[in-house]
């Protein structure tokens, strides 16, 4: 079963995720609340994919995937970033910063979860 950290702030945002995740019966879910959480937990856990939030508390979203990206233990995760700031630009910043995908918030969870399949069948 393919685990996904999901890196996000926002408990509604959280809750909504996770219910869908658990409805699907496919995915292993990892939360982590702020980037230094996240950065942590890919560390330790060694997810598929990550969702990334941009606008995360402690380390935001941006620092959390280049930290990433830049470590060889974690530089070969996917990471999609998801972001409410769907304005002119952002997807090319977040793809410069080191993410593999970009989506916007809210999250419409079928186009996301079409861009996770991709990115997980394409590492196969």
């Amino acid at each position: 079963m393919p685990k996904i950290l999901y890196a996000e702030d926002n408990e509604d945002n959280i809750y909504l995720i996770c219910m869908r995740f658990d409805l699907l019966g496919a995915y292993q879910l990892l939360v982590a609340e702020d980037g230094e959480s996240a950065i942590a937990v890919a560390r330790a856990e060694r997810p598929d994919l990550i969702l990334m939030d941009l606008g995360l508390p402690v380390v935001d979203g941006w620092e959390a995937t280049r930290r990433l990206k830049t470590d060889p233990a974690t530089r070969a995760i996917p990471i999609i970033a998801l972001s409410a700031h769907a304005l002119a630009g952002a997807r090319e910043k977040a793809l410069a910063a080191g993410c593999d995908e970009f989506d916007t918030k809210p999250v419409e969870f079928d186009r996301l979860l079409a861009k996770i399949e991709h990115i997980l069948r394409e590492r196969r």
